[in-house]
């Protein structure tokens, strides 16, 4: 029997975060589609038309389109409107409001707004990252299918063995993986969290402590000058980007990943894509109780964030660390935090979900689907911890949303 096609369209280069996702859904699905993946590169302009390019090359059943940006949208949308080809739209954020928050002008945000409603309506499918964004998008009448980001937890988790950091005379390690662009309207940027950790810890703890962000922005030069403000020399070092491929080793580093989300609308529908590989590497993380780690870690792992903004929260942060140091927790390797990462991100687990999607578009049998391995009646997430987590999206005490 001829397996559909099925173009991926990626708003993103090879590499890129959506490009692993693309690739571990096309190796995944490849006995049941074929598959091709096109990645988006150059500017926007020219994107579009490579892009379009490339899909009429494929001539696919179905494109499945990742992330709700210009260049894959149109070009799947011009794609569609020439050959009534059918297209999935994954997404992870609310752009509009995402778009507002980077200070987005008036047009630019009436733009984005456009291309949503577009991209909602034109969609055969929709696929979201974060189950809050379902439940928003239930309300305007739109059906979605939750399937978070993901990764392959064997090429994080640490090899048997010696753990790593297990040397009480090191210092401790905090890190974060992610993009900093810098947000005039909100006066912050990815990492101001673990600038400011850093300086509290510094003198607080009885052991050294250093932070580490990787990843590449706007805002990395605004953190240099404070870090240089606070006089804190080499106690953060800002590594830049790391191919996807080196993340691994870089992540058995940490003693602690920070992954913080504001409480609005734009952390809520996140499930971020490193809390998984987080996770997967055995890392403890700290991260707010916001969107899907808050149904997902357990409390200790969790810390209260108040609004789009929240200035105390790094002396939460501190607060939280100092207790847990103190306590003597053991931050050399998580084994339940791989065991979460496997049950609920590992891309073997994710891949059917996205094929039975691309079966319901194409009206073809689903043996992509529950035969191949995912649970008939997994609820959104399973405590593999001692403690009950918060469910996700539910008030925290005062500091709920």
């Amino acid at each position: 029997m001829r397996r559909p096609r099925v173009a991926f369209v990626v708003n993103g280069g090879p590499g890129s975060a959506l490009g692993e996702r693309a690739e571990a859904f096309a190796a995944r699905l490849a006995a049941r589609f074929a598959c091709r993946l096109v990645f988006r590169t150059g500017g926007k302009g020219q994107a579009v038309g490579r892009m379009l390019a490339e899909i009429a090359a494929a001539a696919p059943a179905v494109c499945y389109v990742l992330d709700l940006a210009a260049s894959g949208v149109a070009a799947a949308g011009a794609y569609k409107l020439a050959t009534a080809t059918p297209f999935v739209l994954d997404t992870g954020d609310a752009v509009v409001e995402l778009g507002r928050a980077l200070g987005r002008s008036w047009a630019g945000t009436a733009a984005t707004r456009g291309m949503e409603a577009y991209a909602l309506r034109a969609a055969s499918a929709v696929v979201v990252r974060g189950t809050f964004h379902r439940t928003l998008l239930a309300r305007r009448g739109v059906r979605a299918e939750f399937v978070p980001d993901g990764v392959v937890v064997d090429q994080f988790a640490p090899a048997q063995g010696a753990p790593p950091n297990a040397d009480p005379a090191r210092p401790l390690v905090v890190g974060l993986v992610g993009s900093s662009v810098w947000v005039p309207v909100r006066g912050t940027c990815y990492g101001w969290e673990l600038v400011e950790l850093i300086r509290i810890l510094r003198s607080r703890l009885p052991r050294p402590v250093r932070g580490v962000l990787i990843g590449d922005g706007s805002g990395v030069e605004v953190l240099r000058r404070r870090c240089a403000e606070y006089g804190l020399g080499g106690a953060v070092e800002f590594a830049g980007r790391v191919p996807y491929a080196d993340l691994p080793v870089r992540l058995r580093e940490f003693d602690i990943c920070l992954s913080t989300q504001t409480n609005d609308v734009i952390g809520n529908v996140r499930t971020t894509g490193k809390l998984p590989l987080y996770l997967a590497a055995g890392r403890f993380v700290l991260a707010s109780r916001v969107g899907e780690a808050a149904g997902l870690l357990p409390s200790n792992m969790l810390v209260d964030f108040v609004g789009e903004t929240d200035p105390a929260y790094p002396t939460k942060l501190a607060a939280r660390v100092e207790a847990l140091v103190a306590a003597g927790e053991d931050f050399t390797h998580r084994s339940e935090c791989v065991a979460l990462a496997r049950l609920h991100f590992e891309y073997d687990r994710l891949a059917p979900r996205v094929g039975a999607v691309l079966d319901g578009v194409l009206g073809t049998s689903s043996r992509a689907g529950r035969g191949s391995g995912e649970p008939a009646d997994t609820p959104p997430y399973q405590d593999l911890f001692t403690t009950t987590p918060t469910p996700p999206n539910k008030p925290a005490g005062e500091h709920g949303h």
